[in-house]
C-alpha cells in the first residue's frame, strides 16, 4: 500500500513577483517571495486539493533554500525527496505583471541547485511509496538530470505507478534564448524534439499547450504534432488550448480538435498567466488520480487555473479543496476572481498553514502596565526589554519543541523579544493599538493607512484590543469600527494574520448577549479575524452564543482565545473550565496571572534573572495544566 499519490520532480526556486502591476520589471519597487518552480507549484497545488505530495529536487544549503524546504512542508508536502546541495545556490526567478499579454521574467538558473540533480539522488524507497510520478520538460535537458528523470520513471513503472509529463516548455532552459527572452514560450529545434520524443513512450499522460505539443510532434501544424506524438506513445494526451479550454485524446487523433473529451470552462479575467498550467496540472492530477471521468478532472483542471491566471503568484493563487467546491457551488459572481470578497475570504481561511488547535499563549504585550511596575520601581523605561527577554525565556522554556505555544510581544519596548522569538516556532501575536486607547488609536509605527505592517515578519499576527461596546454612541462605534477596518484590510495587504480581541465589560455592563452581538457585528463590517480573544465569560449561555456567531458567520475561523484580565489562578482555572467546554475555543492568552509578580520583583531588584525566568515559566506551566486537565476533562464528558 503505497502512502503516497504522487512525486512531481524537477525545478525549485523561489519566485520574487513584482508588487506593482502595469509597468516594467525594470520599475519594479518591491517583490512578494512565494515558492517555485513547475513540479514544485504542482506538488503544492495537490496537496492543498488533498492529494499526498511529494516533491524530488535540490535546494542550495543556504536561506532560500530552506525558504523552499519549510514552505513545502507548510503546504503538506513530503520533503524526503529535497537535497541539499552545499556546492550551488537555489534557482530565483524574478517576474512581473506587464499587462495582460506581457509578462517578463528573469531566469536566476547557472549551475543552480536542482539542475545538479543527479542518479544517486532519486531514492528507489520513495518511488516505490507513490501511485505517480509526474516529470516536467525542463529535467530532459541536461543528460545529468535527464538520468535522473529517466531512473524515476523506470522505477515507477517497474512497480506498477502511473506517469505523467507536463512538457513545460522554456526555449531559455534549453539554451535557445537569452536571458532576456525568459517570457518565450516557443521555439522550433530539431534537437529538443528528438529529445522529448525519446522518452514519451515512458508516459501514461501528457499534457501541454499547443505551442508545447508543437516541440514535442516536430510540426507547427496542432494536429499533425499530435498525432506525431501519438506515433512513440499509447498515454492520454491533453491539449491545453488557453480561454478554449482542454481536449483529451485518449486513442487516435481525429481531424478536428474540437473531437477530443473536455470538461466545464470558466471564463474569467487574466490577470497572470504565470503559472496557471502549473495549477491546472494539479487539479487534472487530482481528477485523474482519483478516478473521475475526463469532463470531471479538466473540470478541476480548468477551475485551478482560472484561479491562477485571476492572482498574483503560482502557487499562493492555487485553491484548496474546500475553496474549489465552494467554487462549483457559487460560480462566477466577478470575473476578476480576486475582486470577489466571500471567495477570497474562503481562499484565505481554507489555505492558512500551521496546526493551532490547541493555544497556550503567554501574553507580555503590556505596555502601560509594565512601564508603571517600571516607575514604581524606580528604574528606567528600557529596562522593561530586558525583562521581556526573560518572559521568552520562560515561555520557551515551558514549551520546549512542543506544540501549541505561543506568545504576545509589542515591538516597541519587546523589540529585542521579538526578534529572539523568530523561527522558534512559538505563535507569536503582535500588538498594533495604542495601549489603552478610546477610541481606539493604533500604534505610530503602522501609519495611517497602516503601511508599517509591511515591515512586519510574515509569522506575526496583527492583535488588535478594542474597548467596544454595543450602547456606545453611534460616533464611537463609527470611529472604532473604521480603524479595525482599516487595520484588517492591511493586515490583510501584507499576507498576515490578525486577531481581535473586544472587552466590553471594561466599558459598559454586559450580559449573555454581549459578546455575540459585537461578533456580529464586525462580520457585518466585513471584518473576519482569523483569532478572537475573549474576555472570560461567567456564563455558559454567554460562550454559547458568542461561539454561534462566530461559527454562523465564519465557518473557518481559527478559534477563540480567552484572555486573563489579571485574575488570581484560582479565578482563571474556573474559567477555563467553563471556557473548555467550547471546540472554538482553542486556549488562553494570559499575561500579568504569570509575570505581575516576578516583573515587580525584578524591576526592583530584588530577585535574579533565573529567579524571575522560574517563577514565571512555573506559574505558566500550572496555567497551561490546568486548561489541558479541562480541555481532556471536556472530551471525556463528551
Amino acid at each position: 500500500m503505497t502512502s503516497l499519490d504522487l512525486i512531481t520532480i524537477g525545478r525549485s526556486s523561489v519566485d520574487l513577483y513584482g508588487a506593482q502591476v502595469g509597468g516594467r520589471l525594470e520599475d519594479m519597487g518591491s517583490f512578494s517571495k512565494y515558492i517555485g518552480g513547475s513540479p514544485t507549484n504542482i506538488a503544492a497545488g495537490a496537496a492543498r486539493l488533498g492529494l499526498k505530495s511529494a516533491l524530488i529536487t535540490r535546494v542550495g544549503a543556504e536561506h532560500m533554500g530552506r525558504f523552499i524546504r519549510e514552505q513545502l512542508l507548510r503546504e503538506g508536502v513530503d520533503v524526503r525527496g529535497v537535497k541539499t546541495d552545499p556546492e550551488r545556490l537555489t534557482a530565483l526567478v524574478l517576474l512581473g505583471i506587464r499587462d495582460q499579454n506581457q509578462f517578463p521574467l528573469i531566469f536566476y538558473r547557472e549551475n543552480c541547485a536542482d539542475m545538479a540533480l543527479c542518479e544517486d539522488d532519486i531514492d528507489p524507497a520513495l518511488i516505490v511509496d507513490a501511485r505517480c510520478v509526474c516529470a516536467t520538460g525542463t529535467h530532459l535537458s541536461h543528460p545529468r538530470t535527464e538520468a535522473a528523470v529517466l531512473k524515476a520513471l523506470t522505477l515507477a513503472r517497474k512497480n506498477g505507478a502511473q506517469t505523467a509529463l507536463d512538457i513545460d516548455y522554456r526555449p531559455n532552459l534549453w539554451g535557445l534564448a537569452g536571458h532576456e527572452a525568459g517570457e518565450s514560450r516557443f521555439i522550433e529545434s530539431e534537437k529538443v524534439t528528438a529529445k522529448l520524443q525519446s522518452t514519451l513512450h515512458l508516459f501514461d499522460l501528457i499534457v501541454g499547450t499547443e505551442e508545447e505539443f508543437h516541440i514535442a510532434g516536430g510540426s507547427t501544424d496542432t494536429l499533425e504534432a499530435l498525432r506525431a506524438v501519438r506515433k512513440v506513445s499509447d498515454a492520454a494526451l491533453v491539449c491545453k488550448r488557453g480561454p478554449m479550454g482542454a481536449v483529451v485524446f485518449e486513442a487516435d487523433i481525429p481531424d478536428s480538435l474540437e473531437k477530443g473529451q473536455t470538461g466545464e470552462g470558466f471564463p474569467i479575467e487574466v490577470f497572470n498567466v504565470l503559472g496557471a498550467g502549473d495549477g491546472f496540472m494539479a487539479g487534472l492530477l487530482k481528477g485523474w488520480l482519483t478516478g473521475e471521468d475526463w469532463p470531471t478532472a479538466l473540470k478541476y483542471a480548468n477551475a485551478c487555473g482560472a484561479f491562477a491566471v485571476s492572482r498574483h503568484g503560482c502557487t499562493p493563487a492555487y485553491p484548496s479543496w474546500e475553496e474549489l467546491q465552494y467554487f462549483f457551488r457559487t460560480g462566477i459572481r466577478d470575473k476578476a476572481l480576486r475582486k470577489d470578497a466571500a471567495l477570497e475570504q474562503v481562499h484565505w481561511s481554507t489555505n492558512r498553514k500551521g496546526d493551532w488547535s490547541t493555544m497556550r499563549v503567554f501574553a507580555f504585550d503590556h505596555r502601560m502596565q509594565l512601564e508603571a511596575m517600571a516607575e514604581e520601581a524606580g528604574v528606567p523605561a528600557d529596562r522593561i526589554g530586558a525583562f521581556k527577554l526573560l518572559c521568552l525565556d520562560a515561555a520557551r522554556r515551558v514549551a520546549g519543541d512542543d506544540p501549541g505555544y505561543g506568545l504576545l510581544c509589542d515591538g516597541r519596548l519587546g523589540r529585542d523579544a521579538l526578534y529572539a522569538a523568530a523561527g522558534t516556532g512559538l505563535w507569536i501575536g503582535r500588538p498594533a493599538e495604542w495601549p489603552g486607547s478610546r477610541p481606539l488609536t493604533l500604534e505610530p509605527e503602522l501609519g495611517l493607512d497602516c503601511g508599517g505592517l509591511g515591515e512586519w515578519p510574515l509569522e506575526h499576527v496583527v492583535k488588535v484590543l478594542c474597548f467596544y461596546h454595543p450602547d456606545d454612541t453611534a460616533e464611537l462605534r463609527a470611529e472604532q469600527e473604521a480603524t479595525v477596518k482599516r487595520l484588517f484590510e492591511a493586515a490583510r495587504r501584507n499576507r498576515l494574520e490578525m486577531l481581535l480581541e473586544v472587552i466590553p465589560s471594561k466599558v459598559g455592563s454586559a450580559n449573555d448577549e454581549t459578546v455575540g452581538k459585537i461578533i456580529d457585528r464586525f462580520y457585518e463590517i466585513g471584518v473576519y479575524p482569523d483569532w478572537w480573544k475573549l474576555e472570560p465569560m461567567k456564563s455558559e449561555t454567554s460562550w454559547a452564543n458568542a461561539c454561534a456567531a462566530v461559527q454562523r458567520n465564519d465557518p473557518y475561523t481559527r478559534g477563540i482565545v480567552v484572555l486573563g484580565l489579571d485574575a488570581p489562578q484560582a479565578e482563571l482555572q474556573e474559567s477555563f473550565r467553563l471556557a473548555a467546554r467550547f471546540d472554538l475555543v482553542k486556549g488562553f492568552a494570559v499575561g500579568r496571572t504569570i509575570f505581575g509578580e516576578a516583573a515587580r520583583n525584578w524591576l526592583a531588584g530584588r530577585i535574579s534573572d533565573e529567579q524571575a525566568v522560574e517563577d514565571m515559566a512555573g506559574r505558566y506551566r500550572s496555567l497551561c495544566r490546568i486548561w489541558d486537565e479541562a480541555r481532556a476533562k471536556t472530551g471525556e464528558a463528551a
